[in-house]
């Protein structure tokens, strides 16, 4: 007999299947579109049977070799680095990246773009626009690329597998970024004002605001600004009563980001999975044991700007600048590349 949770289920089971109408015949997953099927389809093979016969490039299917091969047919080709286009519309627009020219300025932060398109997107972090929505929680996104990466939430496809360590991601940008930060130590991003080392460019980019004190992320509904986006989430939610808050489901807890939520549920349990190699403490974050890990050590990473006075952690620093200067804290300088 049918009971009424199998009749829910087969509610939903149908409501999904008109939400996502195109099935994949080989792992059964749904898409929305034709064309999120047909990019899913070549995750189940690494074949590339269509090659150019100007460059020897490789491509999955017949519709990008035609498309790459109007770059090799085409009269607009660049002076400065040969690359060729469709037309002058897109030479023109590559040009600015030789040239440094952009025309495109943003009127409430100044911030200056290439592209028009990037304007309008960069936009959206004043307006706090929100034109992609999820079909499925109605959670809205700013890009259709952030939409595209949040279906897997649903979906659950993670077909990018880390070859070192198995785990899995739903974008092959979100594994570059694994492997750079998890199992790679080159830093080749460096910063001009106190020579600190980065991974990525994006790290630099948002610690360079340290220095310029740039507050790109501005509120809607009043003048303040912030350094970062969590900031102006945080103060939506506080001030605005903006947003959703995460609420812990065992002591019913408020948080502003689902980060500190998922830290703060470690602490519930007895498990502290990050054990000290040197006195074999234990801690539920990795963020714990690497603050704890210069008690065993000599080296004193930060320094006095003013007075050269050389410091283990972040904290003691900042409080020392305060006595010695009289003032707010000045930019750190770092002894030696953060390992």
């Amino acid at each position: 007999m049918e009971t009424e949770a199998d009749t829910n289920d087969t509610r939903k089971s149908s409501h999904s299947d008109k939400l996502r109408p195109y099935l994949c015949t080989v792992c059964e997953k749904r898409f929305m579109t034709k064309r999120d099927l047909k990019h899913h389809k070549m995750r189940h093979t690494e074949d590339k049977l269509y090659s150019c016969t100007h460059c020897e490039k490789l491509f999955a299917n017949e519709h990008y070799l035609k498309k790459h091969m109007n770059v090799h047919s085409s009269k607009y080709k660049c002076t400065d680095c040969g690359k060729c286009f469709i037309d002058n519309q897109h030479l023109t627009r590559h040009r600015r990246s030789h040239s440094g020219e952009k025309p495109f300025e943003c009127t409430v932060c100044g911030k200056r773009f290439t592209l028009s398109s990037n304007l309008v997107v960069h936009g959206r972090i004043h307006s706090g626009e929100k034109p992609y929505k999820c079909q499925e929680c109605d959670k809205g996104f700013s890009r259709s690329g952030y939409l595209h990466c949040h279906m897997s939430v649903h979906t659950g496809d993670k077909p990018y597998k880390c070859s070192l360590c198995d785990k899995c991601f739903s974008q092959s940008s979100h594994l570059q970024t694994h492997k750079c930060h998890v199992h790679s130590n080159r830093r080749p991003y460096d910063c001009r004002y106190c020579g600190k080392l980065f991974k990525s460019s994006r790290e630099l980019k948002c610690h360079v605001r340290i220095h310029t004190h740039a507050k790109p992320y501005s509120c809607r509904h009043c003048s303040a600004r912030f350094r970062w986006p969590d900031k102006l989430k945080t103060h939506l939610l506080k001030s605005h009563n903006e947003g959703t808050w995460f609420t812990c489901y065992i002591c019913q807890k408020k948080f502003t980001l689902n980060g500190i939520l998922k830290k703060h549920l470690l602490r519930h349990g007895d498990v502290k999975p990050y054990v000290c190699s040197d006195c074999s403490k234990s801690f539920y974050t990795a963020s714990e044991l690497k603050h704890h890990e210069p008690k065993h050590s000599d080296v004193k990473k930060f320094c006095c700007g003013r007075c050269g006075k050389d410091f283990k952690y972040k904290g003691n620093v900042v409080q020392h600048f305060k006595k010695c200067s009289g003032t707010l804290p000045v930019p750190l300088v770092f002894c030696q590349p953060m390992p």
